[in-house]
C-alpha cells in the first residue's frame, strides 16, 4: 500500500496550489479520502474528506469556499484544489484512506505561504 502525495510549494498570499495524492496497493474507489494538515506543535486537522464513489464532500470552516477535494478513481487519484491561500494554510499536508477500521497515510507534502 502506497499514497504519495505531490504539488506542495512556496506561494504568495492569495495564489494557488493543487495537491494530489496517487493511491496504490488497495482497492481505492472503496475508500474514503481525506486530507490533512499539520504544523510544527500542533496536532492533524482534517481539512476535507470525500467518500469512495466522491458524491459526499465536507470541509472544515477554515477552508470552505477556497479548497475543493475531488477524486478520479480510474487514476487511483485525490486532488485538493486550493485558492486563495493564507499565510494561516501553511502547513504539511497528508492524504489518508479510511475504511472501516482501515486506514493508510502519505508521507506529505509542505504548503508554505509566504511573500
Amino acid at each position: 500500500v502506497q499514497l504519495v502525495e505531490s504539488g506542495g510549494g512556496l506561494v504568495q498570499p492569495g495564489g494557488s496550489l493543487k495537491l494530489s495524492c496517487a493511491a496504490s496497493g488497495f482497492t481505492f474507489s472503496s475508500y474514503a479520502m481525506r486530507w490533512y494538515r499539520q504544523v510544527p506543535g500542533k496536532g492533524r486537522e482534517l481539512v476535507a474528506h470525500i467518500s469512495g464513489a466522491g458524491g459526499s464532500r465536507n470541509y472544515a470552516d477554515s477552508v470552505k469556499g477556497r479548497f475543493t477535494i475531488y477524486r478520479d478513481n480510474d487514476k487511483n487519484t485525490v486532488y485538493l484544489e486550493m485558492i486563495n491561500l493564507k499565510p494561516e494554510d501553511t502547513a504539511v499536508y497528508y492524504c489518508e484512506a479510511v475504511r472501516g477500521l482501515f486506514d493508510y497515510w502519505g508521507q506529505g507534502t509542505q504548503v508554505t505561504v509566504s511573500s
